[in-house]
């Protein structure tokens, strides 16, 4: 499943992790008791006292098959609760690269990944002083510094954090605005606003401390005790709030870059600690009255990420929810595997997680409604942090759907195309061996050791040697190109992929076509193959640049919130859910977002005077604002034409590529600057009571849209 990350698992084998840098142990000194009554939500109305944000791992909105029922379609107990109280948007779109880190860490915070560092996930890499590549991994803690498997820090001790604004900062974390307004936020495998190392453990108790020492246990005995009690769940408490006075197991919620700062909050952190807080009468259960525990060891406390099932992560927030925690964070895990190995659809297996899945939300919601804790009070938001693309040949039985008749496969034809790219290029004719690290997907990113220019000849070389590869599917028996997209650091930059931490940002990327993982040799099914369809293997692929992947759901229900049923035609992306939620509880960051909020969802008593007055300009606005700075937006798929079409060109002096490359430049420059301008706009209409001006709203939609007429022109000039 993917926050597992398979790439780990197979081929890097094991996990060498090392404490970073360790807080303050003591408890805060001044503590008073008080209730969730402190939480002070500003909804129009007061009518928000609860929000609930869920977010699974692939599951899909739309079919996969036609005959075959849709994740959601087949939770009929989700599905009619979005369906008939709100708006679920599926035209809603990922940033790339679309993985579970960046994804949801793009949804938590409403920026993209150049604001937060994590735009190769779920792993990444990063340039160490010798010039070679380093991998590093995504899941962290949030205020975790950069720090490769074999512990090398990015950068200079005490390192780059691995979440990293344009500025060098750490991050801004997504608690906070809610914090300050003195409510208590739950974190249930949401990524990286909980332990999620064990590591992490010395660097919030403290080296020496109880907790510390048993997290040092790195036999596999130790680290399923230390995850079982330490990783994956957390409260971030309000100031003062009892749930974390009330144990002596709070410790400082330290967040050193924070904007205004951020001191006198304290957190509970791990199952161990929060257990007993949201279910003082006994062990936690799931929605099934099975007991929580470890999938390794059978200790109760947290199963692991992929343990997240619904029946299990729902009963985490509906224990939070009744016991002082209103604003909650949960991650749910894939429905479409089972053992690690992906099921097709209407697989009898997939068919019964469904099943499984419906059974825990009926449940979740008939439990939260006797708790009084329904759409009239509470703010549901529900998505997915990407959709994927079924690698594999169709049902034995063609006609089956899955429900009444179920559907039959080959295992032998279910499994992502490995390539061996470094192989392939040292076959060409010249043989191209240069060095490289690289971060293999179905999007590889490309690290040349030494990391020389873009416009080198080493690179321009290596760089048209694999947009010249081409393989034969063995799925299909069509010979064809791997490569969809070409995006060097110009074209990175355009796509909201280049961070503060210049080590970490590729000579380039490889959009291939999504039934294809890039990798270095050997395959994983395979010490010999260069090409070939590894049966089990990531059955479900993600990362690429392709509808299937970049184009999944999100939901609203609640307060505020109109009920439109299937909105197919708003366009989105997760950049949009944090302002949205923010703006619908009343709230504010102490950040400006990427993303707008989604005025097509909110009911006009919901808007402000000022707001509600020109509504159709902030439409208007922004929607023309999402075209022109979106990753998958139509300026970013332009770059990516425009891209590929440069690197892959061989004229005299390289000339078609270094104009290419400074018209992108002069274009990426100009977006930046309108963008800026239009997000203006729009965030200070929301959050500022700011009138839009007509005349200069209007001038800079005119603006937009005629430079996203000249990049499509340009993407679509084969002369140039």
């Amino acid at each position: 499943m993917e926050r597992a990350d398979p790439s780990i698992i197979r081929r890097l084998r094991c996990l060498l992790l090392v404490s970073l840098a360790t807080l303050p142990t003591s408890i805060l000194a001044h503590v008073t008791t008080s209730s969730a009554a402190g939480c002070k939500l500003n909804s129009v109305g007061g009518t928000i006292q609860h929000v609930i944000m869920l977010q699974f791992d692939n599951v899909h909105f739309r079919r996969d098959n036609p005959n075959v029922p849709s994740d959601i379609e087949q939770m009929p107990n989700l599905y009619n609760f979005l369906v008939q109280n709100g708006s679920v948007l599926t035209n809603h779109h990922t940033p790339l690269i679309a993985h579970t880190g960046t994804d949801i860490l793009t949804t938590l915070t409403g920026i993209y990944p150049d604001r937060h560092g994590q735009p190769i996930s779920n792993t990444y890499l990063f340039y160490s002083p010798d010039g070679a590549p380093h991998t590093a991994l995504t899941f962290a803690y949030w205020t975790d510094r950069a720090e490769a498997f074999d512990g090398t820090l990015d950068g200079s001790k005490p390192g780059i954090y691995n979440l990293v604004t344009a500025q060098g900062k750490n991050t801004p974390a997504p608690w906070v605005s809610f914090t300050r307004a003195g409510c208590n936020v739950g974190g249930v495998a949401t990524a990286n606003i909980e332990l999620e190392r064990t590591t992490n453990v010395a660097t919030v108790y403290g080296d020496g401390s109880p907790e510390a020492l048993e997290a040092s246990d790195t036999s596999p005995a130790g680290v399923a005790k230390t995850t079982a009690d330490f990783i994956g769940i957390a409260i971030h408490c309000a100031q003062d709030a009892a749930i974390c006075a009330n144990s002596s197991h709070a410790r400082p919620d330290n967040l050193p870059d924070e904007p205004g700062g951020y001191a006198g909050f304290a957190g509970l952190f791990g199952h161990k600690y929060v257990a007993p807080q949201i279910n003082p009468s006994g062990p936690l259960t799931d929605l099934d009255e099975k007991l929580i525990v470890n999938a390794d060891n059978g200790q109760s406390g947290f199963p692991g990420f992929n343990g997240m099932t619904a029946a299990v992560s729902l009963s985490y927030v509906a224990a939070m929810q009744e016991h002082e925690v209103p604003v909650t964070y949960a991650y749910l895990s894939a429905v479409h595997e089972v053992n690690d190995a992906g099921l097709g659809p209407g697989d009898p297996q997939y068919e019964q997680n469904l099943n499984n899945y419906d059974e825990a939300f009926g449940k979740f919601f008939a439990r939260l409604a006797k708790d009084g804790i329904n759409k009239s009070n509470t703010l549901f938001v529900v998505s997915a942090d990407e959709n994927d693309h079924f690698v594999g040949a169709g049902p034995l039985n063609p006609g089956c759907d899955g429900v009444n008749v179920p559907c039959h496969y080959d295992a032998n034809l279910l499994g992502n195309v490995e390539v061996a790219i470094d192989t392939l290029l040292a076959q060409q004719n010249p043989p191209i061996t240069t060095a490289f690290g690289v971060h293999d997907d179905s999007a590889p990113a490309f690290y040349l050791n030494g990391n020389p220019g873009q416009a080198d000849a080493i690179t321009r070389a290596f760089e048209r040697g694999v947009g010249a590869i081409r393989v034969t599917n063995p799925l299909t028996g069509n010979t064809e190109e791997l490569t969809n997209g070409l995006v060097d650091q110009v074209g990175l930059k355009i796509l909201h992929m280049v961070t503060a931490d210049a080590n970490r940002t590729p000579t380039f990327v490889q959009f291939e076509k999504p039934d294809y993982h890039g990798l270095q040799a050997p395959l994983d099914c395979s010490d010999t193959a260069t090409i070939m369809l590894c049966p089990g293997v990531e059955v479900w692929n993600h990362g690429d640049l392709h509808p299937d992947i970049n184009v999944t759901w999100l939901g609203f229900v609640g307060p505020g919130v109109r009920q439109n049923g299937i909105d197919s035609s708003t366009w989105s992306d997760h950049t949009d859910t944090r302002p949205t939620i923010l703006s619908l509880v009343g709230l504010q960051d102490d950040y400006e977002h990427q993303g707008r909020v989604l005025l097509e969802l909110l009911r006009p008593e919901a808007l402000a005077p000022s707001l509600r007055a020109h509504r159709d300009m902030f439409v208007e606005l922004a929607q023309v604002y999402k075209q022109l700075n979106a990753t998958v937006g139509q300026f970013g798929l332009d770059a990516v034409k425009i891209s590929t079409a440069a690197i892959e060109s061989n004229s005299s002096n390289d000339r078609r590529y270094a104009d290419r490359e400074r018209q992108l430049i002069e274009l990426g420059s100009q977006r930046d600057l309108i963008a800026d301008q239009m997000l203006k706009q729009l965030e200070a209409a929301v959050f500022n009571g700011q009138a839009l001006g007509d005349e200069r709203t209007q001038s800079l939609i005119d603006s937009a849209r005629d430079l996203l007429d000249r990049m499509d022109e340009l993407a679509n000039d084969s002369d140039g």
